[in-house]
């Protein structure tokens, strides 16, 4: 089974960019500027000195010119990024392009770009100057209404290249006027000081006292917005004249060093070597070795990371505070999660102390091991209840996760490790967007690793799978053969059971199903002999599907309901999900096309949960098959419009499950019949102009609630027909586990059903439900309804 999350996510969005969780101060005549020359440029390049603001600028005028984008506004972070091989990977990752085919990301970008009015904002691109100059002139030559905004220490060096000096914030002029105090706080540096002041201390004000002081050290500190915030941190311990009077000793003593660098360059550094210099021991210690992560990192990495000599496991968790404190580590919650992040400037700062203090190798050698461990935990943890987590934090920790590969694959004697370690993460690489980065690493790892090992027999059927979803099947074969006789070699039945299955998907894609059938059910054998419950449910779902294309109704059912027991049993949703869409494929065979389309619409409440637009792409196909049957043509034909998006955005049609086209062509030649050309064209088209949310509520029917408006004007139900019907159960007294009996669904399902009537009804009880659904059926009933029993 292809449980993989597609090549290019259909999804149209208004794209991705951050939250701005401070004020935005000043930059009116920037901003405008900037607009102004993205209005008649394709590429602008934002330069000046760490610090100086250039990625708030970019962000700001990327969400104010957002509208002009239809096809998005996305924001590429490469401040992480130390690989320049792996740059249009990363741009293509934050698109949020999902490509499962073996061609070259730049070309997977270009095909994806080629068609689209987008902003794509590359930020900090000095590290990777010429490789950033190469990707956007590629892109922009190739893609017509394109366009980048960059931010850089240097320009990028593109002929029709515009580009723009951020200054640093204004300053009150330096003559004898003196200003009021209402026009002091007008000049942007000022303002930023006072803003960032008053998170600090509540109701922080300009004074006649303090202003003089204020100004100076704005002065000082010439404008530079991460300057500012940084020093203003100190009013927690000091007034702003003790503020003003340190700044003064620091930058005598500070910023004599070399006349080479540029004036601000030194102001930044000195403030920066203060900031370090009055962090206690243990803080300044774990500065430097939180450098090594990229992208963030949690409580627990940081325990495991940056503790020892010094630091115990038990201090990490206070240093961090402090650091948060003084505004050296940021602070965020994605998915309920906190992690810290350094800017930039001062991971980059705080790596140099790590080199300084010789302490480099040790802390990336826990680094990287601390995320192999990681990985070997999300592998052992993948079939239960906690898979979508694990997804998440896979996702959230993939720049660490790629930090630590490199680091195997470049030391001496540790590729092994890495080739493991990029085994372990199978599912990592086809759920997301890396199944291009996944097949490089082990592809790489391979040619390095060449003794006949566990580990080599295990990365030979991971890498073969990635090969099968990029129709590489030559490919894939060979790595299996090699495989299957290291298993054999090896007295590895795992390894031999893997390679049966994956086997078996290529024989069914080559159109031999008999010997699938063989396959499928020595994988399955295999797999219930070493109690692996994966393979086995990997191995079931194929083995069902590949009976009911055969016309065994009886062994596709029973087979399907086997594998709905295995995931089950271990509280697994999301291999449940692709075996209750095979399962509606035979249901909607033999004629039930009203349980079928209750088993696709489950399966696909869950793949829409998960993000997995091939898994989506499927239950979308079935759904539309159904709908045909039903001779609801109309909808069959918005709904084949609507996969004409997701499957061209994938790259094929229903990719891994080719068997199933007859079904799809068979629906769209009905449905044209039976519409007239020029309906069928019609409806098409108005599937394809939707959204792929806009599609996914129209294959749910979510747009339709359970109950009209009533003569009086009331308001229709918040429900769905699904949960009006779990409604009723829940006031009739059913406990989840009758509900999901009664409708035959996964209990986890019930559950979440129950949560989304808790919450949208606003309730926290069970009772509450009851109650609503009694008033609910006798406003339907015109009052007369009795109490539901």
């Amino acid at each position: 089974m292809a449980v993989v999350a597609p090549s290019v996510s259909a999804r149209r969005q208004d794209g991705k960019l951050p939250a701005e969780v401070t004020s935005f101060v000043g930059r009116r005549h920037e901003v405008a500027e900037v607009r102004r020359r993205l209005s008649g440029s394709r590429m602008v390049t934002l330069t000046g000195v760490g610090g100086v603001g250039k990625t708030r600028l970019a962000s700001r005028v990327a969400a104010e010119v957002r509208s002009a984008f239809p096809d998005g506004v996305w924001l590429v972070e490469l401040a992480a990024l130390e690989n320049s091989e792996l740059l249009a990977q990363t741009v293509a990752e934050a698109l949020e392009i999902r490509d499962h085919s073996s061609r070259q990301p730049l070309d997977v970008l270009t095909d994806h770009l080629r068609d689209k009015r987008t902003l794509v904002v590359l930020d900090n691109c000095e590290h990777l100057l010429p490789q950033c100059a190469v990707l956007a002139d590629s892109l922009l030559r190739s893609t017509p209404d394109l366009k980048i905004l960059a931010t850089s220490r240097q320009v990028l060096g593109l002929a029709y290249e515009h580009t723009l000096a951020v200054p640093t914030l204004d300053l009150p002029s330096a003559g004898n006027h003196r200003l009021s105090i209402k026009s002091l706080a007008r000049c942007d540096a000022v303002r930023l000081f006072i803003e960032r002041a008053g998170a600090v201390l509540p109701g922080f004000a300009v004074t006649e006292d303090n202003r003089e002081a204020v100004e100076r050290i704005c002065r000082q500190l010439d404008g530079i917005p991460l300057g500012i915030e940084l020093a203003v941190v100190r009013l927690r311990a000091l007034s702003v004249q003790q503020l003003l009077e340190r700044l003064d000793d620091r930058f005598q003593l500070l910023t004599a060093g070399s006349r080479v660098v540029l004036p601000r360059h030194r102001t930044l550094r000195a403030l920066i070597d203060w900031s370090y210099v009055l962090c206690t021991d243990q803080e300044r210690l774990l500065w430097s070795r939180a450098s090594v992560f990229t992208g963030g990192f949690d409580l627990e990495a940081a325990e495991e990371v940056c503790s020892g000599d010094a630091i115990s496991r038990e201090e990490v968790l206070d240093v961090v505070t402090g650091l948060v404190d003084k505004s050296v580590l940021l602070r965020e919650e994605p998915h309920s999660t906190v992690r810290y992040r350094l800017l930039d400037t001062l991971r980059q700062y705080g790596r140099e102390r790590l080199v300084a203090a010789g302490e480099t190798a040790p802390v990336q050698r826990r680094h990287r091991d601390y995320y192999r461990r990681l990985a070997g935990d999300a592998r052992a943890e993948l079939f239960g209840p906690s898979q979508v987590a694990w997804f998440t934090r896979l996702h959230l920790e993939h720049t660490n996760l790629r930090t630590a590969l490199e680091y195997s694959f470049a030391e001496p004697g540790e590729a092994e490790t890495g080739l493991s370690m990029a085994s372990d993460l199978l599912y990592h690489w086809i759920t997301s967007y890396y199944l291009g980065e996944g097949r490089r690493w082990l592809d790489g790892g391979l040619a390095v690793c060449t003794e006949p090992s566990q580990v080599r027999a295990r990365a030979l059927w991971t890498n073969s799978w990635l090969a099968v979803i990029q129709s590489e099947t030559d490919a894939a074969a060979a790595m299996l053969a090699e495989s299957g006789k290291l298993g054999e070699r090896l007295a590895d039945e795992s390894v031999v059971a893997y390679t049966a299955l994956y086997s078996g998907m290529i024989a069914m894609y080559r159109g031999d199903a008999e010997s699938a059938i063989g396959l499928y059910e020595e994988a399955a054998a295999r797999h219930r002999a070493t109690g692996d419950p994966v393979g086995l449910a990997l191995s079931l779902i194929r083995l069902s599907m590949v009976h009911s294309f055969l016309g065994d109704s009886p062994r596709a059912i029973s087979i399907g309901e086997e594998s709905l027991r295995v995931c089950d049993a271990y509280g697994e949703g999301w291999h449940r999900a692709y075996t209750t869409m095979a399962l509606g494929i035979e249901v909607w065979r033999q004629g039930d096309t009203r349980r079928a389309a209750e088993l696709e619409k489950e399966s696909l409440a869950f793949n829409r949960s998960l993000d997995d637009p091939l898994g989506v792409g499927v239950n979308l196909e079935v759904l539309a098959w159904i709908a045909a049957t039903q001779e609801q043509y109309e909808r069959a034909a918005r709904l084949l419009g609507g996969l004409r998006t997701i499957w061209q955005a994938i790259g094929a049609p229903l990719s891994g499950y080719g068997h199933l086209v007859k079904y799809h062509d068979e629906c769209e030649s009905r449905t044209s019949r039976a519409l007239g050309a020029t309906a069928f064209r019609a409806a098409i088209r108005k599937g394809s102009q939707l959204s792929y949310d806009e599609v996914l509520g129209y294959a749910l029917e979510e747009h339709l609630v359970a109950v009209e408006p009533s003569a009086e004007g009331e308001l229709p139900s918040p429900l769905t027909r699904r949960e009006t019907e779990i409604a009723r159960l829940v006031a009739q007294g059913l406990s989840n586990k009758e509900i999901a009996a009664t409708l035959v669904i996964a209990q986890r399902t019930a559950e979440g059903h129950i949560e989304h009537i808790l919450s949208k009804l606003g309730f926290t009880s069970r009772a509450q439900v009851a109650v609503w659904v009694f008033e609910h059926d006798r406003t339907e009933a015109g009052g007369s309804a009795a109490p539901t029993p």
